[in-house]
């Protein structure tokens, strides 16, 4: 059975780094994408980063490029999410997908992680 397991989610001010964790089990993810998306309340899911290992390949949106990146550790199937310089807007719920047959659409991804929860204050 396929889980992702987020975590490093929380409270930062304006302008602070938070990193966020997704730890894969049940199968590898060398082959896809795994990727990093946000949903704020009220609004649709959205794409925030992802990364091909097989490809070399990363992708952000833009209202992130420059500010958040996605490191990760093919072989522990692990992707983090580094985000700095953060605006009240990131806030967010942020969740790790995984097994995507593309970088930058929901539709794209098999498998999701649970959900954690990034609040940037003024």
């Amino acid at each position: 059975q396929v889980q992702l397991v987020e975590s490093g989610g929380g409270l930062v001010q304006a302008g602070g780094s938070l990193r966020l964790s997704c730890a894969a089990s049940g199968r590898t993810f060398s082959s896809h994408a795994m990727g990093w998306f946000r949903q704020a309340p009220g609004k649709d899911r959205e794409f925030v980063a992802a990364i091909s290992w097989s490809a070399g390949r990363t992708s952000y949106a833009a209202a992130v490029k420059g500010r958040f990146t996605i490191p990760g550790d093919n072989a522990q199937n692990t992707v983090y999410l580094q985000m700095n310089s953060l605006k009240t807007e990131d806030t967010a719920v942020y969740y790790c997908a995984a097994n995507g047959l593309s970088h930058g659409s929901v539709k794209a991804y098999d498998y999701w992680g649970q959900g954690t929860q990034v609040t940037v204050s003024a």
